[in-house]
């Protein structure tokens, strides 16, 4: 059997593909999902994967969730922290509950699960964290002041605890995507996503399939020596 990894909001989008990326890769993977039942159900009838339902921002919900995981399936070894959500607005008319959501389910959630996981680590001797930032909270966004502000954040997060991790054998990455071809961007008006794509130099949006890759790099056993990196995944937009 394969190393267990769990993929936060990892049953659709960016995280699907990287839920299904470790999967062919022979890992023995979990991943987890807020709300959309009928979508988890789906997404584990179609791949196979079980799939946890709980609330990654809320730090006792995680404990109870990684204890749960590791007795059903195994000690984690990989860990992506993907789950994220946006509530954009301009920032005179941003409520606290908005910025809060976006800050507790998208940079919190990454203290949460690591917390978790951490000390199974350590006493292992072997990690492998990837946490997905974005090209928004390196480059920054109009009306996305919570989200890039949660997605910087992973960053420096990264940074730090790729240090605490490095002597027992844990790497700590982040990847940065640019503008990819989920649902949630295909949901923007076309006229809109038109001015975005003319931004890329690649000229198209990407796929998540292609950030799936950047995690498989990052996770692999002899990726060792790579750790408090961003990996940038954007098409040349924003290089940093």
């Amino acid at each position: 059997m394969g190393r267990v990894a769990l993929v936060t909001g990892g049953t659709r989008g960016i995280g699907e593909a990287i839920s299904l990326a470790l999967k062919d890769a022979g890992y023995n993977v979990v991943a987890t999902y807020a709300g959309n039942e009928e979508a988890a159900n789906k997404f584990t009838a179609d791949s196979g994967i079980p799939t946890y339902r709980f609330d990654v921002g809320d730090y006792e919900a995680c404990q109870a969730a990684v204890q749960n995981i590791e007795s059903d399936v195994g000690a984690i070894e990989v860990l992506i922290n993907n789950a994220g959500i946006t509530r954009d607005g301009t920032m005179h008319k941003m409520t606290f509950e908005q910025w809060n959501q976006v800050i507790q389910t998208n940079l919190t959630s990454c203290f949460n699960m690591c917390h978790a996981v951490l000390n199974g680590m350590r006493e292992r001797n072997f990690g492998r964290i990837v946490n997905i930032g974005s090209i928004n909270g390196q480059a920054g966004q109009y009306g996305q002041v919570n989200y890039a502000a949660a997605k910087s954040g992973i960053h420096g997060f990264t940074k730090a605890l790729a240090q605490e991790g490095a002597a027992k054998g844990i790497t700590v990455n982040a990847i940065a995507p640019g503008y990819i071809a989920t649902e949630m961007v295909r949901a923007v008006p076309e006229n809109v996503l038109e001015k975005i794509v003319a931004r890329i130099p690649v000229g198209r949006l990407g796929e998540a399939s292609e950030i799936a890759r950047g995690v498989m790099f990052l996770v692999a056993d002899d990726a060792g020596f790579v750790t408090g990196s961003t990996l940038s995944i954007n098409g040349g937009q924003h290089m940093y």
